[in-house]
């Protein structure tokens, strides 16, 4: 594995800003606000065989902000799941890598695109472990404005009932969604205060630190008889000044110009 996390994250936002914007433009915000997320998952915590992805004793990860499909792809090209050369395929007719995650990808475990269904799948998935005795752990990768959604919180509730401590929840906190901020569409505070109350362990990282995120997925391993939340502090469209906090930037394309400017910035990155 990598030492330098942060180099590895930085690296991944760069290279998925190019697979974005060659595909013709996309969903750039979420996907660069989630690279230390999975940075840190792909890298370091998930016990995964990229050799084998139908590995039964793998850990589970799901995608379930699906807009951050190019930021997975990405990793699990680097990783080796398949050819690099797949990424020219994004969001490509008849391409092999579509838009929101498939579940026919190597390294993915469900096909997403309706937002708000990743935790309750991850409920079944961690039942199901405990059912197999399996000490795999399933990871769900989720986005703040995704929590509008009614049915995280149906799942909210479940997770305590069953105790289920080998499920550990990870939010993109980056206060953005499609429309506007979180706070203008539907205000989420108290977040942190909420998930306690449903009965999770909550811990509250800096979403861009990806040391900070691994510990945080180690303190999880040890928490027991609850599953675990990690809220995480992002910047919509992070490393592109132009982009960063903008609605707009949810999803869109770039010009010549904008493309050139942003991959000078991601590359500043690399160096520092």
């Amino acid at each position: 594995m990598p030492r330098n996390l942060q180099e590895v994250a930085h690296r991944m936002r760069l290279l998925t800003f190019r697979a974005i914007a060659e595909a013709g433009g996309g969903h750039f915000g979420g996907s660069l606000s989630e690279m230390e997320i999975l940075t840190a998952l792909w890298f370091k915590v998930l016990r995964v065989d990229p050799a084998n992805p139908g590995w039964d004793g793998r850990d589970r990860f799901i995608l379930s902000k699906e807009h951050g499909g190019p930021g997975l792809y990405v990793i699990l090209a680097e990783r080796g799941y398949f050819p690099k050369e797949w990424l020219k395929e994004l969001d490509k007719s008849g391409g092999r890598l579509p838009k929101h995650v498939d579940l026919g990808i190597p390294g993915v475990d469900i096909s997403s695109g309706s937002l708000g269904q990743g935790l309750s799948i991850g409920i079944g998935m961690a039942l199901a472990s405990r059912i197999d005795g399996s000490d795999r752990r399933i990871y769900v990768v989720m986005g703040d404005g995704e929590c509008d959604e009614g049915q995280v919180w149906e799942a909210a509730m479940a997770a305590p009932k069953y105790a289920l401590d080998n499920l550990t929840g990870v939010i993109d906190r980056n206060r953005v969604q499609v429309d506007g901020t979180c706070a203008e569409i539907m205000p989420n505070d108290p977040f942190l205060d909420k998930w306690k109350a449903f009965g999770w362990h909550v811990l509250h990282v800096d979403g861009h630190d990806v040391h900070a995120l691994v510990e945080a997925f180690e303190t999880a391993r040890t928490i027991a008889g609850r599953p675990t939340m990690i809220v995480a502090d992002t910047v919509k469209g992070k490393g592109v000044s132009f982009m960063e906090g903008q609605a707009r930037w949810h999803s869109g394309s770039v010009t010549a110009e904008q493309y050139e400017a942003a991959c000078v910035e991601l590359s500043k990155e690399l160096t520092k």
